[in-house]
């Protein structure tokens, strides 16, 4: 099971790093256009991928949560957010290594006590980026930018 978690956040490095270099050569303008995606732009569904990034990463780790609303901007910047992103990836694939899928994990949200087991909020946290970072390729696509692959087997392959 870690090794399918391990898998999971290489793979998430990898998407990331290939959707940020497209989205990197947009002007301001583009990055902050509303297109009509949950969160508005790619630079603040970006920044929302971010913000949930950190707030299951303090919850994992039994820390206490950053004060961030899921709408948060943390960088208006692409420069800054893309080598923020660099040094979450690293982080994520440093909490795979620290938590065991089977560990158990308590949190409060909204004043509500929660307890999961840490392999389904991993698969959660994976997940979420995922259906996201397909927004923000979407998003791209509708701006008329070549939109990068980001399918799994993609990377598989290139990790073979």
């Amino acid at each position: 099971m870690k090794a399918h978690f391990r898998m999971l956040a290489a793979y998430n490095a990898w998407a990331n790093a290939r959707l940020y270099a497209v989205a990197g050569t947009l002007t301001p303008e583009a990055l902050n256009r509303d297109l009509g995606a949950f969160f508005g732009s790619i630079l603040a569904t970006l920044n929302h991928i971010m913000v949930a990034d950190l707030i299951w990463a303090a919850r994992l780790r039994d820390q206490p949560q950053p004060p961030f609303a899921l709408d948060h901007v943390l960088h208006d910047d692409m420069g800054d957010l893309t080598a923020a992103r660099r040094v979450l990836d690293a982080d994520l694939q440093r909490l795979v290594e620290e938590i065991a899928p089977d560990e158990t994990i308590r949190y409060t949200r909204r004043g509500a006590q929660i307890t999961a087991v840490a392999g389904a909020l991993m698969a959660h946290l994976f997940n979420h980026q995922t259906h996201h970072r397909g927004q923000v390729h979407a998003m791209l696509t509708r701006l008329g930018e070549d939109a990068p692959a980001l399918d799994l087997i993609y990377f598989q392959r290139e990790s073979a």
